[in-house]
C-alpha cells in the first residue's frame, strides 16, 4: 500500500514539474535535428503522463534516459564550439531511437496509472 501511495506522489510530482516544461518549450522552436527529436519525445512522455498511460515509476526512468542524453549532448556542444560531430550525431539517434522504443512500449503495456 505504501509503494502505491509513493507511486502516486511521485507521479503527481513529475506531471507537476514535467508539463510546465513541455509548454516552455513548445514556444522555443529548436534548431536542430536533435533538438526536434528531444522535443517530440519530450511531449510524448508528457501525453503518456496526461492520458495516464506512463505509471509514475516509468515515467521517472523515462525521464532520467532523456535527461541523461541531453546532458550528453551539452557536453559534446560544449567540447566543439556549439557542434555535434558528426559520430556524436550518430550515437545520440541511436540513443533516441532506443529511448523512442521504450517510451513506446511503456505507453502501450496495459499498466496504468
Amino acid at each position: 500500500m505504501t509503494n502505491k501511495i509513493t507511486a502516486v506522489f511521485l507521479g503527481a510530482a513529475l506531471a507537476a514539474f514535467t508539463l510546465p516544461a513541455i509548454g516552455q518549450t513548445a514556444t522555443q522552436t529548436p534548431r536542430s535535428e536533435v533538438g526536434h527529436r528531444a522535443l517530440n519525445q519530450q511531449r510524448r512522455i508528457g501525453q503518456g503522463v496526461k492520458s495516464g498511460q506512463l505509471t509514475a515509476g516509468e515515467t521517472a526512468h523515462l525521464e532520467r534516459k532523456e535527461a541523461a542524453v541531453n546532458r550528453e549532448v551539452r557536453r559534446d556542444r560544449a567540447a566543439h564550439g556549439g557542434r555535434l560531430t558528426a559520430a556524436e550525431k550518430a550515437k545520440v539517434n541511436r540513443q533516441d531511437n532506443r529511448l523512442s522504443g521504450e517510451i513506446y512500449r511503456d505507453k502501450h503495456n496495459g499498466r496504468t496509472q
